[in-house]
């Protein structure tokens, strides 16, 4: 009561199907257009698991969390590839396997309870670069007040950092 809040919001679509582009069916909504979708699924805590996005495209970013347990929320970013799991309530950068893979129609899962555990409801967020519209990537700091150059095509209204190599800093948003 009486506290400020901001939010971001991304547009998914209007209509939710039922998506079985992977071998665990999700509750879907896509707007490719966009680059951005929604799914919701059911565990099954099997190795190599898939599940369907629905972007007809490679997602740059990826966003997972349990939705009735506690655990951390779990990121993919296609800088880092499948070997890295950022997490985005914490600055931890772990090294290890939660992705198995990914590719233009699914997202393939370890068993970690955290993402793909048996009896657990999990919500995926997705994300791909669409040109003038968003970007994904990485750079290297350059120690200069100047800073490092990054081109993305477009003035940037919202941008969503995490130091990779320092499990210190914590994820940090600059926006218009």
């Amino acid at each position: 009561d009486g506290q400020p809040f901001i939010s971001w919001m991304w547009n998914a679509g209007t209509s939710t199907v039922s998506n079985t582009d992977g071998n665990i069916t999700t509750s879907l909504r896509a707007n490719p257009t966009a680059g951005f979708s929604i799914a919701t699924y059911s565990g099954s805590g099997t190795n190599g698991d898939t599940i369907g996005h629905g972007l007809g495209v490679q997602p740059d970013f990826v966003i997972v969390k349990a939705r009735n347990k506690s655990d951390n929320w779990r990121v993919y970013h296609s800088a880092l590839g499948t070997g890295y799991i950022p997490q985005l309530d914490t600055s931890t950068v772990y090294t290890g396997a939660n992705w198995q893979s990914i590719s233009n129609t699914t997202l393939g899962l370890q068993n970690d309870s955290a993402i793909n555990g048996s009896g657990y409801n999990y919500v995926a967020y997705f994300f791909a670069a669409v040109a003038g519209y968003s970007a994904f990537g990485s750079y290297t700091g350059n120690s200069s007040t100047d800073g490092t150059f990054v081109y993305t095509g477009f003035r940037p209204a919202y941008i969503l950092l995490k130091r990779t190599n320092d499990n210190i800093r914590t994820w940090e948003v600059h926006d218009t």
